[in-house]
C-alpha cells in the first residue's frame, strides 16, 4: 500500500511541511508534492516569537491543553492523545533540535533562532523526498471520481501558470489565506467567517497618556458584553502608544474575537489594576492608610504595588489635588479613587497588531472533519491541517501545537485505511 500514491499539499507553512513530512516518512513509496504560492517558505515560523519561534507549550496533559483553545478545544481533545507537545519535543530533538522551557511554559529552540526550526523542517522534507514548488499560486482544485466503487477518486490542482497537477489525496494547509477557504468551499465545505484573533486594543484615554512601556504584573480585565456572556482575563498588561497589550489583552482578544468583530472593535473594558482587591476591601485598606499616613501626599505616596506614573495618572484623573494629603482626602475622593483602581472603565476604539504575528478565528467547520485522520466528511480524499480549520489558541505556542498535531494526523491519515491506488 502506498505504491505510486500521489499526495498534494497546498501550503508551505508549518502545517503543510509537517503534514508532508509525516506522510512521506510513514510510507516511502508515497510521492508528496508541496505547493506554496509565495517565493518564501515557512514565513510565519520565521517571524514567530519575535524571531525565536515559540514551537509549543510545556503542557503535556491533553485535558489541560485544550483549555487554551477558544475554538477547537473539544475537537482537539482526542487528537492530543495521539500527538501532543511531548511528541513535538521528541520529534524535533530526534532531528537534532533541542527545545527549552521558559518560566511561563513557552518552549523555544535553545538557539533562540526560528531559522533553526525552519531549517529542520526544510532538511527533513528534502530527506523524505518531498517535492517543493514555490511561487506557484493555486487557482482551482477539481475533484474527479472514478466509476469503480472501491476507488476514492482524486484531485486536479490548477496553478496560475496553467500547469495541472493530479493527486490521489489533497491536504489543505493554507493557513488563513482566502484561497484555501475558497478551495474548501468549492469542495463542499462550510466556512465559519474568519476574523482576527490575538490582537491589541486601541484605547485613547488620558489615564494612559505618556505611559507607553509601563507594565502591570497582574491586572484583571473584563469586556462589557450583552446578556450572560462573560469574557474576562487576569494577567500582565502593557501600556502602549496606542492603548493596551500584554498577555492579558491577547488572551481576552482571542476568547472575545467573534464578539469584538461583531461590535466593530468598539466595546467597553473594565480594568482592576489591583488584583486581590475589590471595592470594599480596597476601601478599607485605604482608610487605614488615611489614618496611618495622613501627612503624606496622595499623589506621591502609593500604598499599592503599582507603577508610580500610573498611580499619579489615576489620582489626577479622579480630581484629587496634587497637594492633598491622605489625611485631607475626602470620603468622596477616596471612593472615586477606589472605584478607578478596581473597576475603571475604558473604551476600546479598534484593534492593533500583535507584532507581525496574526491568528485567525474561523475557518473550515469542524463538524465536517474526522479528527482521527483529519479527512473531510464531505469530500473523500481531502484532508485539513492548521489554521485553515476553525481552531485557534491563545498566545504561548498553542497555535503551533494544533498545527503540528493536525498535520501529523493528516499525514498518517492520507495513507491509512487500505486505500486502493488509482490507476495512472
Amino acid at each position: 500500500m502506498g505504491q505510486n500514491l500521489q499526495v498534494i499539499v497546498i501550503g508551505g507553512g508549518a502545517a503543510g511541511f509537517f503534514g508532508a513530512i509525516a506522510c512521506a516518512n510513514t510510507n516511502t513509496d508515497v510521492r508528496v508534492t508541496l505547493i506554496e504560492a509565495g517565493r518564501k517558505l515557512l514565513t510565519k515560523v520565521l517571524i514567530s516569537g519575535g524571531g525565536r519561534c515559540n514551537v509549543t507549550h510545556h503542557c503535556f496533559d491533553a485535558a489541560q491543553l485544550v483549555q487554551h483553545y477558544p475554538r477547537g478545544g473539544k475537537a482537539l481533545r482526542g487528537a492530543f492523545t495521539r500527538f501532543q507537545p511531548q511528541d513535538t519535543v521528541n520529534w524535533f530533538e530526534s532531528r537534532g533540535v533541542k527545545l527549552k522551557t521558559e518560566a511561563d511554559g513557552r518552549m523555544f529552540p535553545v538557539t533562540d533562532n526560528s531559522q533553526t526550526i525552519a531549517d529542520c523542517l526544510l532538511d527533513t522534507a528534502n530527506q523524505a523526498g518531498v517535492k517543493i514548488l514555490t511561487g506557484s499560486p493555486v487557482v482551482a482544485v477539481r475533484k474527479f471520481n472514478l466509476s469503480a466503487p472501491n476507488l476514492k477518486g482524486g484531485f486536479e490542482v490548477e496553478l496560475k501558470t496553467g500547469e495541472v497537477i493530479k493527486g490521489d489525496r489533497l491536504l489543505l494547509a493554507s493557513g488563513s489565506n482566502p484561497t484555501g477557504y475558497r478551495i474548501a468551499k468549492s469542495l463542499g465545505h462550510q466556512i465559519e467567517p474568519p476574523v482576527p484573533s490575538l490582537f491589541t486594543f486601541n484605547i485613547r484615554d488620558p489615564r494612559l497618556q505618556n505611559l507607553a512601556g509601563v507594565s502591570v504584573e497582574n491586572a484583571h480585565i473584563r469586556l462589557i458584553t450583552p446578556g450572560k456572556i462573560k469574557l474576562e482575563q487576569t494577567g500582565p498588561l502593557l501600556i502602549t502608544h496606542w492603548g493596551l497589550s500584554g498577555p492579558g489583552v491577547l488572551k481576552l482578544s482571542a476568547w472575545g474575537a467573534r464578539i469584538l468583530a461583531e461590535n466593530n472593535y468598539q466595546m467597553s473594558l473594565l480594568i482592576n489594576w489591583v488584583v486581590g482587591y475589590n471595592l470594599p476591601t480596597l476601601n478599607q485598606d485605604l482608610l487605614e492608610v488615611k489614618s496611618a499616613k495622613g501627612k503624606k501626599r496622595v499623589l506621591s505616596y502609593s500604598p499599592l504595588a503599582l507603577p508610580r506614573r500610573l498611580w499619579q495618572n489615576l489620582v489626577s484623573f479622579v480630581g484629587i489635588n496634587p497637594e492633598t494629603t491622605w489625611g485631607e482626602l475626602s470620603k468622596k475622593g477616596l471612593n472615586k479613587l477606589v472605584e478607578e483602581l478596581t473597576q475603571g472603565r475604558y473604551q476600546i476604539e479598534g484593534k492593533g497588531v500583535f507584532k507581525e504575528e496574526f491568528v485567525t478565528c474561523g475557518g473550515v467547520t469542524l463538524k465536517e472533519v474526522d479528527f482521527k485522520t483529519m479527512e473531510s466528511k464531505i469530500c473523500p480524499g481531502l484532508f485539513f491541517a492548521g489554521e485553515i480549520l476553525d481552531i485557534d489558541g491563545v498566545t504561548g505556542g498553542f497555535n503551533f501545537q494544533s498545527a503540528w498535531t493536525t498535520s501529523w494526523l493528516a499525514g498518517q491519515g492520507m495513507i491509512k485505511e487500505g486505500f486502493t491506488i488509482h490507476p495512472k
